[in-house]
C-alpha cells in the first residue's frame, strides 16, 4: 500500500505526520512512502532527509493515488481546508490522524460519505498495550511544557528563589489544575524552574504522583466519585458541584502568582474554574495560561489563541502549543501513528480485526457507514444492527486494566481532541525527570 503524508494545511500547523526516522519501520513492513515535497520544512525535517530515509517526495497533485493518508489534523480537527485535502483520495483509502470526532461528529458523516475509511488518534482505548499508540499523552506532554515557558516568559518575576548580594528574591508560586499528562509536566517543568507548586485534581489517588515531583497536592472538600465514565473520559459534573469548586478554589487562585489549567470534557464545553472575581484577587502581574481556551475555557476571562490582560494579570489561550515545538511534537506524533499503523497492517495491508479493541475504538467510518457507537449516538443515528449470530459481546483481544486513565482533567489538547486537548496520565512508576520522548 502507498501511504502518503501531506504538508498540513490547519492555519499555523507546524508538525507533520511522519519523520524520516520512522520511514525505514514502515518500508521494512510493505509500505511505500510518499511524502508531499516541503511537507517536513517548517518541523525541521527537510526534504532530503525523508529521500535518505526511502521516501519519495513528490508534488501535492502525484498523491492522488495513496491508499493511506497519514496527517495531523484530519477533517474534523481542520474544519477549513480539511475537505480540500480528502480530495486528493479514492473511495476505500484509509485516513489516520486527529478529527476531533466527539466536537466535530458531523466531520466524520462527511468522510463516511465520501466512501472514505477514517482512523481517530483520539479514541485510541487506554490499555497498556495502546500506550505507544496514544497521541493526546506525547501532544500533552508538550503542551504542559510549553504552558510553563509562556507563563514564564510573561511573569514580572523569575521562578526560581535566589539569595544575592542585593537581597533574597522570593520564589514564583505556581497552581496546576489537573494532575494529568499536560499537568505532571507543567508541574515539573515549574520545579526545574524552581517555582513552588501546588496542584489540584479531583482524584484523590493523584496526590503521590503530584508530591512525587515536589508539588504539594491541594485538597477541596468535594465529592468526585463519579468524575469519570468508564473508559476514563472525564464526565460532565452539575453545576452544584462546579459553583462548589470555584469558591474553594478562588483562594488558592489568589496566593498564586501563575496558574495553568489543563481541565475538558471530551466534545463538551470545558467547565469553568477560575472565574472574573478570582482573577480580580491576583496580585498584578500574575499569569494564567488556561489549555482548555479552544472549548470555551477554564478561566472566564480567557479567549483562544488571544493575551488578555483584566486587573493587572495577563490570561493566555493557546489552542496550539505542540505545533510551537514542531520538531519533538512531530517525532512523538510520528512514532504514534507508525506503531498504530504497524499494529493494523499485515505484509503492507491494512486488516481489520473487528474483535481488536484498538481498531473498533478507533474506527470511525468504514464503507460509507460509521461503526463507531459513540459517534453515531451524537449524531443520532439508529444503532447498528448485531451481527449474525453474535449473542454476546466479544471480549477484549487482551485483557489489561485500565489504569493509565485521567480524571476530570486534561483532554486531548490538539485535537488537539490538542489539545487539547484527551490525554492520559503516565504510569505512576514513571521517573518525570526522563525524557519525555523516550517512551514513545
Amino acid at each position: 500500500m502507498k501511504a502518503g503524508v501531506l504538508k498540513e494545511t490547519f492555519p499555523g500547523e507546524r508538525r507533520v505526520a511522519l519523520v524520516p526516522g520512522n520511514v525505514v519501520q514502515l518500508e521494512k513492513a510493505g509500505f511505500e512512502i510518499w511524502v508531499e515535497q516541503g511537507a517536513g520544512d517548517s518541523a525541521g525535517y527537510p526534504d532530503e532527509s525523508y529521500t535518505n530515509a526511502g521516501a519519495r517526495i513528490t508534488q501535492r497533485e502525484n498523491l492522488r493515488d495513496i491508499d493511506v493518508l497519514l496527517q495531523v489534523r484530519s477533517l474534523g480537527a481542520n474544519l477549513e481546508h480539511g475537505l480540500t485535502d480528502l480530495d486528493l483520495l479514492s473511495p476505500g483509502s484509509y485516513v489516520v490522524g486527529t478529527c476531533d470526532p466527539l466536537g466535530n461528529p458531523a466531520a466524520i458523516e462527511q468522510v463516511a460519505g465520501l466512501g472514505l475509511n477514517q482512523f481517530s488518534l483520539e479514541l485510541i482505548p487506554r490499555i497498556t498495550r495502546a500506550q505507544s499508540m496514544d497521541v493526546l499523552s506525547s501532544m500533552a506532554t508538550i503542551a504542559g511544557y510549553r504552558a510553563v515557558l509562556l507563563a514564564a516568559s510573561e511573569l514580572p518575576r523569575i521562578f526560581p528563589l535566589l539569595m544575592t548580594a542585593s537581597g533574597t528574591l522570593a520564589a514564583a508560586r505556581v497552581f496546576v489544575i489537573g494532575a494529568g499528562v499536560a499537568g505532571l509536566q507543567a508541574i515539573a517543568t515549574a520545579r526545574r524552574l524552581g517555582a513552588i507548586v501546588h496542584a489540584y485534581d479531583l482524584r484523590p489517588a493523584c496526590r503521590e504522583q503530584v508530591e512525587s515531583l515536589g508539588a504539594k497536592f491541594v485538597e477541596l472538600e468535594l465529592e468526585a466519585d463519579e468524575s469519570e465514565d468508564k473508559g476514563g473520559y472525564a464526565k460532565q459534573m452539575g453545576e452544584e458541584f462546579y459553583q462548589l469548586q470555584r469558591e474553594l478554589m478562588a483562594e488558592v487562585v489568589a496566593e498564586s502568582d501563575v496558574v495553568i489549567t489543563t481541565a475538558a470534557i471530551p466534545g463538551r464545553p470545558s467547565p469553568l474554574l477560575v472565574t472574573a472575581d478570582a482573577v480580580g484577587r491576583m496580585e498584578p502581574g500574575g499569569v494564567i495560561v488556561d489549555l482548555a481556551a479552544e472549548r470555551g475555557g477554564n478561566c472566564e476571562l480567557s479567549e483562544p489563541d488571544q493575551r488578555v490582560v483584566r486587573e493587572g494579570v495577563v490570561i493566555l489561550g493557546p489552542t496550539n502549543l505542540p505545533s510551537e515545538i514542531p520538531y519533538h511534537a512531530s517525532q512523538m506524533f510520528s512514532a504514534n501513528i507508525t506503531r498504530f499503523l504497524l499494529h493494523l497492517a499485515e505484509n503492507g495491508a491494512i486488516e481489520l480485526n473487528m474483535d481488536d479493541e484498538i481498531v473498533t475504538e478507533t474506527l470511525v467510518a468504514h464503507g460509507g457507514d460509521i461503526p463507531h457507537v459513540r459517534i453515531r449516538e451524537l449524531l443520532d443515528l439508529p444503532a447498528l444492527p448485531e451481527s449474525p449470530g453474535k449473542e454476546e459481546e466479544v471480549p477484549a483481544e487482551e485483557s489489561v486494566p485500565e489504569e493509565d486513565v485521567e480524571g476530570a482533567i486534561d483532554e486531548d489538547l490538539d485535537g488537539e481532541e490538542a489539545g487539547t486537548d484527551d490525554e492520559r496520565d503516565p504510569p505512576a512508576a514513571e521517573d518525570p525527570d526522563d525524557d519525555p520522548g523516550e517512551e514513545v
